[in-house]
């Protein structure tokens, strides 16, 4: 049964199994799936991507997904090397998040940003496919992104812009309260962990008008730390993620270089586990 709109995704609640039978997801790290470590799945990582396939893939029998995001990757690299081969793929279903690599750097603009994913999503979806975009996340409670929470504010403006210009479906990461908690990070403070990929699949499977078996995970509680251990473990991060993370931007190196896409071909979802 296909939704009473089309392709695009469904304004009223669907009563059989979605339309879509080829996701192709493109991006960065976010998209890849870091912080989330899989050793049986490709690349290594699982994602919220993966997991995103893995419900679709349960509702119909000849899915297909491919996932073409690489880390570190900004967004005029996404733009020039990933749009064309996901084309090339003949999805009916895209993800793109990019450009939060570039938000996060010192000096960019996000109205530039804006432009070149303009160009990204005008070519994606002039297929028919449905494109799902993505909302920056609200950083207001991390201390350490906190000064960037204005310029990821505008970039979320034009995120709904570009979404409306092209008919595109916006999956709201700002909205989704449920990460704006430490303990659905991991340790680099960067990425999400299981239970953030885990609470992101959820929320495109809701922007899909999906229904789906995924339950809300809930973390442990945060252990008591005194001030002085938390700066203990301040430093530590600091030393082991921060650093090497600036140290890679002013050598102009990316946790990418090198790096190929985990699932370069659409084929039937193989890997992962129904829990978190």
């Amino acid at each position: 049964m296909t939704p009473d709109t089309d392709a695009r995704g469904a304004e009223t609640p669907n009563e059989g199994p979605h339309p879509w039978r080829r996701l192709v997801s493109v991006g960065d790290s976010f998209t890849e799936g870091i912080g989330d470590p899989e050793p049986g799945v490709p690349g290594g990582n699982r994602g919220w991507a993966d997991r995103l396939a893995e419900a679709l893939s349960q509702q119909v029998d000849d899915f297909a997904y491919a996932n073409l995001a690489v880390r570190g990757k900004l967004i005029g690299q996404i733009q020039h090397e990933q749009i064309e081969p996901a084309l090339a793929l003949t999805p009916d279903l895209i993800t793109i998040c990019a450009g939060g690599n570039d938000v996060i750097r010192p000096g960019t603009d996000p109205d530039e940003i804006a432009v070149q994913f303009d160009d990204c999503v005008a070519r994606l979806s002039s297929g028919g496919a449905a494109v799902v975009v993505f909302t920056g996340f609200d950083v207001g409670w991390n201390p350490v992104f906190r000064p960037f929470r204005g310029k990821i504010a505008i970039y979320n403006e034009n995120m709904r812009a570009i979404a409306e210009r092209h008919d595109a479906l916006v999956a709201d990461l700002w909205a989704l309260g449920e990460v704006q908690d430490p303990r659905f990070w991991a340790e680099d403070r960067l990425h999400l962990n299981p239970l953030g990929h885990h609470e992101v699949a959820r929320m495109v499977l809701r922007t899909l008008n999906v229904p789906n078996e995924l339950q809300p995970m809930r973390p442990d509680p945060l252990p008591e730390r005194t001030w002085r251990g938390a700066r203990r473990d301040d430093l530590v991060w600091a030393r082991t993620h921060l650093v090497p993370w600036v140290l890679r931007r002013l050598r102009h190196q990316s946790s990418g270089d090198g790096v190929l896409p985990k699932r370069p071909d659409a084929g039937p979802y193989i890997g992962g586990d129904s829990g978190a």
